[in-house]
This record gives C-alpha cells, structure tokens and sequence, in this order.
C-alpha cells in the first residue's frame, strides 16, 4: 500500500532525529555546504538553542539535504549564552570549518560579537533570535528572519491607543531589548495621546516583581505594558494574580514574550485574557502553520514551536533559497545578495528580507491567551500587515 504524504514526511522527520540521509548520488562529489548553528544549548537559554535546533532539522528533514548540488551539512555548537565563547566558535568555525554561512544567536550580545567576524570573512550571518534593531547594521553581512522589538511593541503602542486604553504604566527588564520596548512604547503611545505614568525597569538577573507591581497599583493605570524574557514571564504572571490586579481592572498587555507559546500551557489560569502583540503563534491559522506545529511536534517529541523555532525554520529557508539563487560555487558575498529580497510564505505569514536593511517585514498580530480543548493558545484577532522596524526610518 502507498504511503500517503504525511506518512512520508514523518518517516523523514524521525530519521532526522538522529542524521539525515538520501542526498542524491551525483552531488556526491561536491564539497558540502556547511552551516554552523551557534546556540546556547546550556545555561539559561537553553531553551531558545532547543527552539532553533529542532525547527532547522526539521526543515532539512522535509526540504532535504542537498540543494544546488552541494550536500548541506549542518554544525552545532553550544555558547552557553556568552559572548567571548560565541566569538571563539564563530572564529574556529569560519577558519577551520569553513563554513558558508553562521546561523543562529540567542541574544542580541552573541550576534553582535559575530559581527566584526563576519564582515572580515564575508561569511552571512543569519540571527534567528537576538531581536534589537542595531544587529543588522553591525555588519553588511548579517541578515535577520526573527524579529526586531520595535517591530512589534509599534503596533503594541497603536493599538493599545486605539482601544481605548488613556494610561499606562511600563514595565521592562533592564537590558538592550527591554530598554528598547520601553522607548518604542512610549514614543508610540504618547503621540497617539495616551499618558505613561511610570516607567519602571526590573533586573535581569533574580527579577522579583513584588515591589514593581505594587507601584503599578498605586498609580492606578488603565493597562500595564510589560516585556520581559519569556523565563521570567511566567513567576510574573504568577504575581500579578496573587496581588489581585487581574481583578482590578487593570490591562495587562505585552510583548508576546510574555505568553510565550513555549511555557503558555505551564501559566495556567494566571495567563487567561492577557493580550499581547506578536509576530508568530502556535496558533496561527494557516496550512504551513499547522504543518510546522505538526512537525515540530512529531521531531520535539510533543513540543510546541514559539517565536525562536520561527525563526529557526525560516532562517534556513533563506539559506536554501539563497544557495540555490546563487549556486553551488556562490562566495558569502554572493549568498548575502541572494538573501536580499527574498519573499516566502512562512508558518508566521508572508515574510521578505528587505533589500536594503537586511531585516525581516512581516506582519504583527494582536493575540488573546484563550483556552481551547483544553489547552491554552495566544489567539489572533487583529493583523498589521508588513510591518517594517520603525528605528530604520521606514
């Protein structure tokens, strides 16, 4: 009996999880192509190098591993989340490996410190998580397929306006990402006419929300604009509810690291109701989306994909395409103008590569966590569509 297509793609996505196989005979012979994924696979952020990890073998499993001729081989390292060892990989992949192309970092420091190394070896870098606006113009040779803060905490800003939302009190971790939605949300919201009565700034490190929320209920806002890391979300979901602002008519609305499709289902009912802004969910309604979500499952062992699996998959999707506009013998500077322009439809919605930021245009959702057969999702409701980062002027 014939195998049917789903059946087909499974068996591929198994096999994928310990190698992959089958790249056709005549590419034998060509060097392969080597992409070295730089993650932290220990440590804090271990979860984000699982996310990317799973979503680039899983695409290689149903795309493939041989494209223009060239046998894709793919090289993952752990930098543990720091900086100098991201560095030092970048370096020993470029030199010794030889790799076409880095992929992956986790926080918006590590792409930074591959910046300097990739313009010197003109070796494309692409970030598929770090999400500040100034990654891309680090280096000529960096392109992103996350997200970048102000992308999304825009449409945050205008919509929370919109809605009839008069003041709100911000509440963000104190690094680069955190400060980055701080100034987005203000300038957006305060020139739609709304009013910021505080700005309060957590610490990255042992964050405990406690005094920052009793300041939000003593100033009395009609919402709480909140962006934190998605492992510090959920502790602070945990304390908004036990000090009963979910019953005080206070909005809670943030970045959708807060309801992080990842860790959403261990909130509980703590989560229920808060509306985020984002540019990926596990619910999205969509033929590749569902695919992604069925995929990521079978090869996560019953995972949900979040914004870095997104990221992770589409970040190699614009690897093979770029290969195979450029071809097999395509320097780094051929690849990163092959990347340019680039335009899919992704499990998130139609994305493309602007041309001349190097930076994702895509579109941003509204999302509502809503229970649904017994499971908790960030339901979409409204849709900004190709959406650009502010911070470059466009």
């Amino acid at each position: 009996m014939a195998m049917t297509r789903r059946s087909m793609i499974t068996a591929a996505i198994l096999a994928a999880g310990t190698a992959l196989t089958g790249a056709a005979s005549w590419a034998q012979d060509a060097a392969p192509f080597k992409i070295g994924l730089i993650l932290p696979m220990t440590g804090p952020f271990a979860s984000t190098g699982r996310q990317i990890e799973t979503a680039a073998r899983l695409y290689m499993a149903e795309h493939g591993d041989t494209v223009a001729g060239r046998k894709i081989e793919l090289i993952v390292q752990d930098d543990a989340g720091t900086a100098d060892t991201t560095k030092r990989i970048a370096q020993e992949m470029i030199v010794t490996d030889k790799v076409g192309v880095l992929a992956g970092f986790g926080l918006t420091p590590l792409a930074l410190a591959v910046a300097p190394l990739a313009a010197r070896g003109k070796t494309p870098a692409v970030v598929m998580a770090a999400a500040t606006s100034a990654v891309t113009e680090a280096s000529p040779y960096m392109v992103r397929t996350s997200y970048t803060t102000p992308q999304v905490t825009s449409k945050i800003a205008e919509w929370a306006a919109s809605d009839g939302i008069k003041s709100v009190v911000t509440v963000v971790s104190d690094y680069g990402p955190g400060i980055d939605a701080e100034k987005t949300f203000v300038e957006g919201f305060t020139a739609a006419g709304g009013e910021i009565l505080d700005t309060l700034r957590m610490p990255l490190q042992n964050p405990d929300a406690s005094p920052f929320l009793q300041k939000v209920a003593d100033r009395k806002p009609d919402a709480i604009f909140v962006f934190l890391p998605s492992g510090a979300a959920a502790p602070f979901m945990k304390q908004f509810v036990e000090r009963g602002l979910d019953t005080s008519g206070i909005r809670l609305i943030g970045d959708g690291g807060l309801t992080d499709d990842d860790i959403l289902n261990g909130m509980g009912t703590a989560a229920l109701g808060a509306i985020t802004g984002f540019h990926y969910s596990a619910a999205h309604d969509s033929a590749a989306n569902k695919a992604f979500v069925e995929g990521y499952g079978t090869l996560g062992k019953g995972g949900r994909p979040n914004f870095m699996a997104a990221g992770g998959y589409d970040g190699m999707h614009l690897i093979y395409a770029a290969l195979e506009k450029a071809g097999a013998d395509a320097d780094g500077e051929a690849l990163i103008e092959a990347m340019k322009g680039q335009s899919w439809e992704s499990p998130r919605g139609p994305v493309t590569i602007d041309p001349e930021t190097r930076d994702i245009v895509q579109n941003v959702y509204m999302r509502r966590v809503e229970e649904k057969d017994g499971a908790l999702w960030n339901i979409e409701f409204k849709t900004y569509e190709a959406v650009r980062d502010p911070a470059h002027g466009k």
